[in-house]
């Protein structure tokens, strides 16, 4: 199917639109050149809604919408877990993580392992994070955004791939982290928008021209066992969502990690203008996660009656798009774009962020600010054209590339979250300690796979959770160490927060538990 001229024109102004607003936004004032902390957190300018609309642009990308899409189309609303609860955990990394943060002046998480524990766990986590940001995140964009221009325009994966990191090089390299930032807001009404133009159509369709109301009820009773929140063991996809352990098991690690911990995310919280606009930005962000699940679960579903014939799941998306009205697809097909370009730009810019200041400026100090930048942008650049050639090699055999990432960064996230929770809140909390949380949690999430096959990743991930609290643990009673002349001093951070953040929160509690009790 080819985009009609009117839908190439409406693409076409966003691009240019975009790329001309993300050079403006990035101009220097006269005299002034472009410092790290201009380019890799954007000056320590950016208001809350910046703020908020970033994390939601870095968050929902093609892993996310085509992901998601099509294992809504495969298993149903239960997969809208990860969205539901991700509001929650904002909610808590804003109070209790972010004041942390903030106080000791960090530009990235493997620098606050090094001010916390030293330079040997700093190292092997920048190491860790620019392999999975390089070869899962980076690659999986890529790949799926292809995968959707290729379904929509019949352009050739390769072109479609060159044509989005290209995109994403034009707006982001130049300006850092503010011009993916500030231009992040534009994606998210044009991610929105579009999103929600497309799921009411497919729901118009389904009620026969009757109205999004019609449509939806339709939708359910004719695919009642897509609207399980909670999966029964006889399900045939409870390995990948194993019922109640959704709410109170490995979940919670999973979104503490990638919400807490991970760095193309923090980032932007890491930005904001004070603790209070980054507080608030992280309240837009959880609202906005409530609605995702409308976005990138409800066109999969949709695709179960709508296309029930698909070769696989991923498929969803990009045709539900082809079912689109000319003017509208061409809306919609720029809402998906601004989603896989704005991650594309936060990633690169986090992968540039890592490697510049917790691998390079250790072994090249003493550079200028300038020379820093320079090195960040090549490194972005590079990123992108390694993860464009390692895409087909290492996504192209897979169906539910949303699933395969989850259970792939599951072998890390419970030493992760581990170590940077016993790191802020427990002062005994040793080097050593910490290198047994990340190291143990790779290895007992490899013996885990291997010989309970059985157990659904999820559960493994709350279970190597436990024991990467409990190694830690053991390992400093063994050491017989004190306090650490490192540890958080938590008596000088304030977690107090605005009535307003504590009254979203309550809107925010009020509206899931509604959610899960509808759709339990």
């Amino acid at each position: 199917m080819q985009l009609s001229t009117i839908d190439i024109s409406v693409f076409a102004i966003y691009v240019v639109a975009l790329i001309g607003i993300a050079y403006w936004v990035s101009r220097e004032k006269a005299g002034h050149q472009k410092n790290t902390k201009d380019y890799f957190l954007a000056g320590n300018s950016l208001p809350w809604w910046a703020v908020g609309a970033s994390l939601i642009a870095a968050n929902i990308s093609a892993e996310q919408i085509i992901g998601m899409s099509g294992s809504g189309y495969a298993i149903g609303l239960a997969i809208a877990s990860y969205e539901w609860m991700a509001a929650i955990t904002l909610i808590i990394v804003g109070k209790y993580f972010l004041p942390i943060f903030l106080k000791r002046g960090i530009y990235t998480m493997p620098q606050f392992l090094e001010q916390r524990f030293d330079h040997r766990v700093r190292t092997i986590l920048a190491v860790f994070w620019l392999g999975v940001y390089v070869f899962v995140n980076l690659t999986a964009i890529l790949w799926l955004g292809a995968l959707a221009i290729h379904t929509v325009t019949g352009v050739d994966m390769v072109f479609g791939m060159m044509f989005l990191g290209a995109f994403a090089a034009a707006y982001s390299l130049y300006g850092g982290l503010k011009a993916v930032a500030l231009t992040d807001i534009i994606q998210v009404v044009i991610l929105v928008v579009g999103g929600l133009i497309l799921s009411f159509i497919c729901l118009d369709m389904i009620g026969d021209g009757q109205g999004i109301f019609v449509g939806f009820a339709s939708l359910v009773e004719q695919a009642p066992g897509h609207f399980d929140m909670i999966l029964d063991k006889d399900n045939p996809h409870y390995m990948s969502l194993p019922g109640i352990s959704v709410l109170v098991g490995g979940m919670w690690i999973m979104n503490l990690s990638y919400w807490g911990f991970n760095q193309y995310i923090i980032q932007r919280t890491l930005a904001a203008k004070s603790l209070k606009e980054g507080q608030k930005g992280i309240v837009f962000a959880a609202f906005l996660k409530l609605l995702m699940p409308i976005i990138v679960v409800l066109p999969g579903i949709a695709a179960v009656i709508l296309a029930p014939q698909l070769d696989r799941p991923d498929q969803a998306y990009p045709v539900m798009m082809q079912l689109m009205p000319v003017g509208i697809k061409g809306l919609v097909f720029a809402a998906l774009v601004a989603a896989i370009v704005s991650s594309l730009g936060s990633m690169t810019n986090s992968i540039a962020t890592i490697f510049t200041m917790d691998l390079y400026s250790y072994h090249k100090p003493g550079r200028t600010e300038q020379h820093y930048v320079r090195v960040g942008r090549t490194v972005a650049f590079s990123a992108l054209i390694v993860a464009m050639i390692c895409a087909k090699p290492l996504l192209g055999s897979f169906d539910q590339a949303f699933q395969y990432i989850q259970e792939f960064t599951g072998f890390f996230t419970p030493g992760i979250v581990a170590l940077f929770l016993l790191g802020m809140f427990w002062k005994r909390t040793t080097a050593h300690a910490a290198l047994v949380a990340a190291i143990g949690s790779a290895v007992l999430s490899l013996l885990f796979k291997l010989l309970l096959p059985e157990l659904p990743f999820i559960d493994r991930v709350g279970l190597v959770f436990i024991l990467c609290m409990v190694l830690p643990i053991v390992t400093v009673f063994i050491e017989k160490a004190g306090e650490h002349d490192n540890a958080v001093q938590l008596g000088d951070i304030n977690f107090t927060t605005t009535s307003s953040f504590n009254i979203a929160t309550v809107g925010i509690v009020l509206i899931l538990t509604a959610l899960y009790v509808t759709w339990w």
